[in-house]
C-alpha cells in the first residue's frame, strides 16, 4: 500500500505539473514558443518527480528527464518509452531560456510553432503516463 503522505506530496507535484502544461498551451497559442517549450520540460519533470515521490522516493534530484525516467524505470520498467521521448524535452531546459544555449539568435526568435507543438505532445504523454501509474498504486 502506498504511503498516504507520499501520495499527498506526489499530488502537489502533479497539480503543478498540470498547471505548467496548461500555461505552456496558453503561451504557445500566443506565439511564445520558446517559453512554451521550457514549460513543457518543467511539466514533464514535475510529473515524473510526482511519480517517484508516490513510489516512496524521499528526495528526487536533478532536472534531466533522461535521468528521472531512468530512476522511474528502476521501479516501473514500462517507463522505458518515456525514457525514449522525455530527453527530447531536456534540450529546452536551457536552450529555450538562454541565448548562449543556441549557436545563433535568441530563443524568442528561433523557436517556432512546430517546436512547441512537439514539446506539448511529449509533455502531455509524460503527464498522462505518470498520472495513470500513480492512479494504479494501491492506497
Amino acid at each position: 500500500m502506498a504511503d498516504p503522505a507520499a501520495l499527498k506530496n506526489a499530488e502537489r507535484w502533479m497539480t503543478q505539473s498540470a498547471t505548467d502544461l496548461a500555461d505552456a498551451e496558453f503561451v504557445a497559442a500566443s506565439g511564445r514558443h520558446a517559453l512554451a517549450c521550457f514549460l513543457c520540460h518543467q511539466s514533464a519533470e514535475k510529473a515524473v518527480t510526482g511519480y517517484l515521490l508516490a513510489r516512496g522516493a524521499e528526495m528526487v534530484w536533478g532536472h534531466s528527464l533522461a535521468d528521472l525516467c531512468e530512476d522511474a524505470m528502476a521501479v516501473e520498467p514500462s517507463f522505458d518509452f518515456m525514457k525514449s521521448i522525455g530527453p527530447l524535452l531536456d534540450k529546452h531546459y536551457s536552450g529555450a531560456r538562454y541565448p548562449g544555449g543556441l549557436p545563433g539568435g535568441v530563443p524568442a526568435e528561433v523557436y517556432e510553432a512546430y517546436d512547441s507543438e512537439r514539446a506539448l505532445e511529449i509533455a502531455r504523454d509524460i503527464n498522462q503516463f505518470s498520472r495513470e501509474r500513480i492512479d494504479q498504486l494501491p492506497g
